[in-house]
């Protein structure tokens, strides 16, 4: 089965043409997307896409078409709509009252449904157990799980019913009404023991009739798949706001006369000076015109060095100053600047992929109609010919409840939520079943270097003292200066210092050297530590030498000088996780080829790709670029699975064919992704793709046996060879089918 994609919208927007995101409301299956795109589709001048898993519609309209007819279009389906945009506040929070009511319902029917399964048995094996008005406990222990619990499921029915269309909501409403009508029946009637002995022989079936279990039992699992879709799609969502945060709030800006005004963001123009301070977030694209400072760029390209700027560099928005104050022009701002084109490209990402429609959906609409026109035609011929009404309608009560869609309804959600627990054990995490239908075709791993391959903080590595200098001297005067300075790589070299020899001594006139380094004085002697070329004095040739070995591995050198001699020197690098050579490997022994990709350069990119066993190496990716390299691997026919951890990663971790965020990385990169490692051992990357596909194969496995069941079952229903009791036992041991092989992913064995 080859893995869904979403299939192309018309092309992009022309001069007379217009494109709009709309919010879709009340879609409970791929059957209802599928209808919200025929409806807005069969308008004139009107192509659209909706995708069930973000619930948005992309819509490219004629100009002349206005926005009020596609939403009255949406809403003649049966569904809500609106622009995004409008008020995302509003829809998220309808989103997390969606998840609340599902839970609340669930814990009731789950409470519920334990000790109305130990009453069924009991009262159906031993008779006698039965006490005066035990109907009425069965029917207080199910009444509030088959009617409130339930209700979603048939309200969606109702809906969908007055639009004339059918999907599982309608077949699920169906079977739980018609398991339980017919429950109560044999339980105030047949199985009473108050007709007589005409009705001794059925009322003596083991108690046969009581299955009140059943449908409460259907609801609670159903429940249970429906919360965990809500919640997803409820943490999938945070993939924009988070991205969102990144921004400034506000910012400095200085006006005509130098004067100093905090505004907010949105109010910044094109052309204004404002004013970045350590620990503040750059606020837009934009010229530096005055000062330096070490900025963090690693919420743009991932890259774990800090960048020093001074007058005439770019600052991008979204970065942070770590030290220095600096003035910087505003270029573009808003949607115009990085962080919004960042924004735009997981936003499209997201849009276009295309939730797998579990296949039960996809023939609903003719399997609905099929089942209440068979069981209406079974009580015809029935009736026709000759047989009593009784025996007419348990024959079609018989196909109406063996036919219900539990094992089909529970296929899905109860493998999903066994492998969720396996998976929490783990640390694994996958959103939905697009993760798994992606798992299976993956022939490709492209992974992140900073945070996800590397710890993403840079250390001392290694250090090198001039004969006559002890290393412990070298370190403990390059720590001292260093740990009055502001900047990550001094920030490494202090930590490594006081890591090895304690308290450091105090630095008198420090000056930190934007650029170049920083330096003081420590014990009387003057020292500095900082970039090699910035150093004047002569370096000795084993001294460069080996500056020179350690960058061709991708570390950064830093001189330490004292009294203007060099001393030694450091080497500072961000250092290749422990597991990442054993998660590489278990990737090839998937199968899978392995791509590094980094906005590092290619020093450093190769060093790490090298040392980790990585087949293909790709620097210098800026974010947009990351997202056209796993576009071109798609285009030669890979299908890619994307590993990171940075806001950098999200656009490629949403345009992959699988995206996987290791749970130590931001926010944005995990609400992106389809697939989440929440520990940072890179060996479960092997075993959460495992893990998806043997919880594919599982579901397949079910799906197959529901139709199977339904095949052989229902003609024999109709043909009058199953009464309802054994229709309704048999529908229930389908579903224990179900549960007990989805209940097989606990002891799946998976690498890593």
């Amino acid at each position: 089965m080859a893995v869904p994609t979403a299939a192309p919208i018309a092309p992009s927007p022309g001069a007379d043409e217009m494109e709009l995101s709309l919010a879709i409301g009340g879609m409970t299956c791929g059957a209802c997307a599928a209808r919200v795109q025929r409806a807005l589709n069969q308008l004139d001048g009107v192509a659209a896409e909706v995708n069930y898993a973000s619930e948005r519609a992309r819509v490219v309209h004629a100009a002349d078409v206005p926005v009020s007819a596609l939403i009255e279009r949406v809403v003649a389906a049966g569904y809500t709509a609106g622009p995004v945009g409008e008020d995302q506040r509003l829809g998220a929070e309808e989103l997390e009252r969606r998840v609340r009511s599902l839970r609340r319902r669930l814990l009731v029917a789950a409470t519920l449904f334990m000790p109305l399964c130990d009453a069924s048995i009991l009262f159906s094996i031993y008779p006698s157990a039965r006490v005066a008005g035990w109907q009425w406990l069965m029917v207080a222990l199910a009444a509030p799980v088959v009617s409130w619990a339930a209700w979603p499921f048939y309200e969606a029915a109702i809906r969908s019913a007055r639009h004339r269309a059918a999907t599982m909501d309608t077949l699920v409403s169906t079977g739980i009404l018609a398991a339980t009508g017919w429950s109560l029946y044999s339980i105030f009637f047949l199985d009473s023991g108050a007709h007589g002995a005409a009705l001794a022989g059925v009322a003596s079936r083991s108690g046969g009739g009581i299955y009140l279990d059943v449908p409460a039992g259907v609801t609670a699992f159903l429940l249970a798949g429906r919360y965990f879709e809500a919640w997803s799609r409820r943490r999938s969502g945070n993939a924009l706001r988070a991205l969102a945060a990144v921004r400034a709030q506000d910012v400095c800006v200085l006006d005509a006369d130098g004067r100093e005004q905090r505004r907010p963001l949105a109010s910044l123009r094109a052309g204004e000076l404002f004013v970045v301070r350590p620990g503040e977030t750059v606020a837009a694209d934009g010229e530096v015109v005055e000062g330096a400072c070490a900025i963090d760029r690693s919420v743009m390209t991932g890259e774990s060095r800090p960048v020093d700027v001074g007058i005439g560099a770019e600052a991008l928005g979204g970065t942070v100053a770590l030290s220095g104050r600096i003035v910087v022009r505003a270029g573009r701002v808003g949607p115009d600047s990085r962080l919004g084109q960042m924004m735009r490209l997981v936003e499209q990402a997201q849009n276009e992929k295309a939730a797998a429609q579990r296949l039960a959906d996809r023939i609903s609409g003719v399997f609905v109609p099929g089942v209440i026109v068979l069981a209406l035609g079974t009580l015809a011929v029935w009736l026709a010919t000759g047989s009593t009404a009784a025996v007419a309608l348990s024959a079609g009560l018989s196909v109406l409840i063996i036919a219900c869609p539990c094992a089909l309804g529970l296929a899905t959600p109860a493998a999903l939520l066994v492998a969720s627990w396996r998976g929490a054990r783990l640390g694994i995490f996958f959103k939905g079943y697009r993760a798994l239908e992606a798992s299976r075709q993956i022939d490709t791993v492209v992974l992140d270097k900073t945070g996800t391959l590397t710890e993403g903080r840079m250390t001392l590595t290694d250090c090198e003292a001039l004969d006559g200098v002890e290393r412990r001297e070298l370190l403990r005067l390059a720590g001292a200066v260093e740990h009055a300075s502001e900047h990550p790589i001094a920030r490494a070299v202090a930590t490594s210092a006081e890591h090895w020899y304690g308290r450091l001594p105090a630095v008198e006139s420090f000056v930190a050297l934007p650029g170049i380094g920083a330096c003081g004085v420590v014990a009387g002697r003057q020292v500095q530590v900082g970039r090699r070329g910035a150093v004047a004095a002569e370096i000795p040739p084993r001294l460069a030498d080996r500056c020179e070995q350690w960058e061709r591995l991708g570390r950064t050198a830093v001189l330490v000088t004292r009294d203007g001699a060099p001393i030694g020197a450091l080497a500072i690098a961000d250092s290749l996780r422990d597991t990442a050579v054993t998660a590489v490997r278990e990737l090839h022994a998937l199968g899978l080829r392995c791509v590094l990709l980094t906005g590092d350069g290619e020093t450093a990119a190769s060093a790490i790709g090298a040392a980790a066993g990585i087949d293909e190496v790709i620097a210098g990716a800026m974010p947009a670029e990351k997202v056209e390299v796993i576009r071109r691997l798609q285009a030669e026919g890979r299908c890619v699975a994307m590993v990171g951890d940075g806001v950098n990663d999200a656009p490629a971790l949403a345009a992959a064919d699988l995206g996987l965020a290791v749970g130590s990385g931001t926010d944005v990169a995990i609400s992106a992704a389809d697939l989440i490692v929440m520990r940072d051992d890179l060996r479960v990357l092997a075993g959460a793709i495992a893990l998806a596909r043997k919880t594919l194969s599982t579901i397949r496995g079910n799906l197959a046996w529901a139709f199977l069941y339904n095949v052989v079952a229902i003609p024999l229903a109709a043909a009058g060879l199953l009464d309802p009791l054994i229709a309704a036992g048999a529908m229930a041991l389908s579903s224990g089918f179900v549960m007990w092989n989805s209940s097989r992913l606990r002891s799946a064995v998976l690498p890593g």
